[in-house]
């Protein structure tokens, strides 16, 4: 019997740690690009048909990501271990089968369950969840099992504290940028690099097939059955179906088309110095707040020779509206809006790229003001190589979630758990 209950307690202290560690990481990644997760979800409405209520896709981005980030910390940490282990089963019943219809019919490339961090297919996305799902099942099932790090008196700080945390860190890099960048143009990529395909690179793999109709019945044939020469078989159309991808680099492609037509974006990338790129996927919704900060940035580079360009999705007529509103002189490029929402989460937001690696980038919340562009833009013009930051702010936030974390654990351990048993039930 003793055996019995120990496996049981071993398997309901696995889950629980592997949920909680999931749903951490979940979370956590996706406060770390909030934006990232509304433009997914935006997929998500569109396939839908629910294009109608984009508009809350980054409320509901913040939400699902403190949520998530909030009900691993509750689980890691056995924190009101009924109500945790319930809302826990609940988000995985309603998950799992919106996944399993994304493995079928593919609406979207990835369910974008953990940003761009680590990116999976639908199929395993599924499978993934249907683990975390039997796992959810066995925490309800053996809540009161489970080890709790703190007594009942302090439970309602964590919950409090981490969804707070979790709000107020997506909010830093959601007005901000990224303080990780999952993404390939992040500081210090070299683009050319990352467009390079090797010489035995595997090339996609492709099947013809032929559609013929008889007697008011189409069939498919392949290359090598198709019925050419048979006159009671008239043809349809030819289809090409991928049987296997092949190589693909991580940036497929850097189109920046001139309001002629040309594509300089090559142009761009071999110039040996400083080019700064003003990017706004769409000017319609740019923040127009930060005219004077742009302009400022602009006279910078006229006066050092530094090539200056704004570049966009929009159509020619709304960079005419940009012009007029703003008084803007410098030139446009226009390129594809994904690939701009993929190179900064800023709309607009400043790219500096000098040989065609990415030297520095800057959200518009944080433009040097008109004055004060020549103090924080001459020292770069020095530097020989791309500084980050990643890694220290990283653990300075880190640091700020633990701390209170432990501060309260010891008031607890000391005020608490030392001086009377701890309550049996929740």
């Amino acid at each position: 019997m003793k055996g019995k209950t120990l496996f049981v307690k071993i398997l309901a202290e696995c889950c629980r740690v592997l949920l909680g560690v999931v749903f951490i990481f979940s979370g956590f990644v996706k406060l770390i690009d909030p934006m990232g997760g509304a433009i997914k979800i935006i997929d998500y409405l569109a396939s839908f048909g629910l294009q109608s209520i984009q508009d809350l896709s980054v409320p509901f981005s913040f939400c699902l990501a403190a949520l998530e980030f909030t009900l691993g910390v509750c689980m890691l940490l056995g924190v009101y271990r009924r109500y945790t282990t319930f809302l826990v089963l609940v988000f995985m019943i309603m998950f799992t089968p919106l996944t399993l219809y994304l493995a079928l019919f593919n609406p979207v490339s990835d369910c974008g369950c953990f940003g761009d961090a680590l990116v999976i297919s639908n199929w395993e996305t599924f499978f993934k969840n249907v683990v975390l799902l039997a796992a959810s099942i066995v925490t309800l099932k053996f809540n009161r099992r489970l080890f709790a790090c703190y007594t009942y008196r302090v439970y309602w700080f964590v919950p409090l504290f981490a969804y707070l945390y979790a709000l107020g860190f997506g909010y830093y890099n959601y007005a901000h940028l990224p303080l990780i960048d999952f993404r390939p143009f992040k500081k210090g990529a070299d683009i050319p690099e990352l467009m390079a395909v090797p010489d035995d690179a595997e090339a996609d793999e492709y099947e013809y097939l032929f559609v013929y109709e008889k007697d008011g019945k189409q069939q498919t044939f392949s290359i090598d059955d198709y019925p050419a020469d048979d006159p009671e078989w008239t043809f349809v159309e030819s289809k090409l179906r991928l049987l296997k991808k092949g190589f693909t680099p991580k940036v497929e492609a850097f189109n920046l088309y001139t309001g002629f037509g040309e594509d300089i974006g090559e142009i761009l990338l071999s110039d040996t110095g400083f080019v700064f790129m003003l990017i706004a996927p769409k000017l319609e919704t740019a923040n127009g707040d930060v005219v004077d900060e742009i302009n400022g940035i602009y006279e910078f580079t006229l006066k050092n020779q530094i090539p200056f360009w704004g570049i966009t999705g929009s159509s020619s007529d709304e960079i005419e509206n940009w012009r007029d509103f703003t008084g803007a002189e410098y030139p446009f490029l226009m390129g594809d809006e994904i690939l701009l929402k993929t190179m900064i989460r800023s709309n607009p937001g400043l790219v500096i790229l000098k040989n065609g690696t990415i030297f520095d980038k800057i959200h518009y919340n944080d433009f040097p003001a008109e004055e004060d562009a020549e103090d924080r833009f001459t020292p770069i013009l020095t530097e020989s190589n791309v500084k980050n930051q990643e890694d220290g702010w990283l653990v300075t936030n880190l640091l700020t979630f633990t701390v209170p974390l432990l501060f309260v654990w010891l008031y607890d351990f000391f005020r608490n758990r030392r001086r009377r048993k701890p309550l049996a039930t929740e």
